[in-house]
């Protein structure tokens, strides 16, 4: 709980109240209520206030976008605290539907270079990515997110010499299939599971707690099936806004995959399985008929 006295360094007049809000497995979250308005408060102890450069610049992009989301009110540290002050969206019902076509909408802006990253890391408390800038999704999504991980797994004693054969024949696979499939670097959500949407009171679909990049819009379709929480109304509203590429429900596996290396490297071996199985299955699939070189 946040004591009195750092509250009162928040830059805000006449607080009311704050009153902690669950969901979220990386910050502490609040709501803060004021004479005024409410406002919604994360805080990352121990980190500074440059933990959530990302996550504002992706806002701020979400913003450009014409995308609904919460807006940056303030960003500081106090006593040691990074902090993120945002505009506050009191939830409500809406239309799946909709909610799918707001994340056609957002996939279809574009990285005006065509090159994949972000100008910031995406910062986790578990394991972190460069976000460097490149002119390959296959570069940035194996080198940079893939990699990493499978080295972050190793190393915490999570996968096993079997298991990194297994990923090093299925590194191989995802390489050669996104050789042939034509990447286009759209600004992504980057963490979108069913607790980072929501519908405000009037009904409208939000994006919140984004990990921005700009990169091949199937990796966060493919978050989206890994946990629920989306409707075959929401894969007809976005099918009908910006129509997916042939052979995705393939690569989709490649995506699921990533996420779920994410969750065994912070939560621990309940995933294992989860990963094992997903690598099975892209081995079953193998290598599309393709032309190019062996990442």
């Amino acid at each position: 709980m946040l004591t009195s006295a750092w509250t009162k360094q928040l830059p805000l007049d006449h607080i009311t109240s704050i009153t902690p809000v669950g969901g979220g497995d990386v910050n502490e979250a609040y709501r803060v209520n004021t004479t005024e308005k409410p406002y919604f408060l994360l805080v990352q102890p121990g980190y500074p206030a440059s933990f959530y450069a990302g996550e504002i610049a992706g806002l701020k992009a979400f913003e450009a976008a014409q995308v609904l989301a919460p807006r940056v009110i303030a960003n500081g540290s106090i006593e040691g605290d990074g902090y993120l002050l945002l505009s506050f969206l009191t939830s409500g019902h809406g239309s799946q539907r909709e909610l799918g076509r707001l994340v056609a909408h957002l996939h279809q802006h574009h990285e005006p270079t065509g090159r994949f990253g972000f100008d910031y890391p995406y910062a986790g408390t578990s394991v972190s990515f460069s976000n460097d800038w490149t002119n390959s999704w296959a570069d940035l999504f194996i080198h940079q997110r893939l990699d990493k991980l499978a080295a972050h797994l190793l190393k915490k004693g999570l996968w096993q010499a079997d298991d990194q054969a297994t990923f090093d024949q299925v590194r191989i696979i995802i390489s050669k299939t996104l050789s042939q499939h034509h990447s286009e670097a759209s600004l992504l959500h980057g963490d979108l599971w069913g607790g980072n949407y929501m519908f405000t009171a009037d009904g409208q679909p939000a994006l919140i707690d984004p990990a921005a990049v700009y990169g091949d819009r199937e990796l966060d379709i493919g978050v989206t099936t890994v946990f629920g929480g989306f409707t075959q109304e929401f894969y007809a509203g976005y099918q009908e806004t910006y129509p997916l590429d042939p052979g995705y429900p393939f690569r989709l596996d490649f995506y699921r995959l990533y996420y779920l290396m994410v969750h065994l490297d912070k939560f621990g071996m309940a995933y294992a399985g989860s990963v094992a199985a997903v690598m099975d299955r892209i081995l079953d699939h193998g290598v599309p008929e393709y032309q190019g070189q062996d990442d």
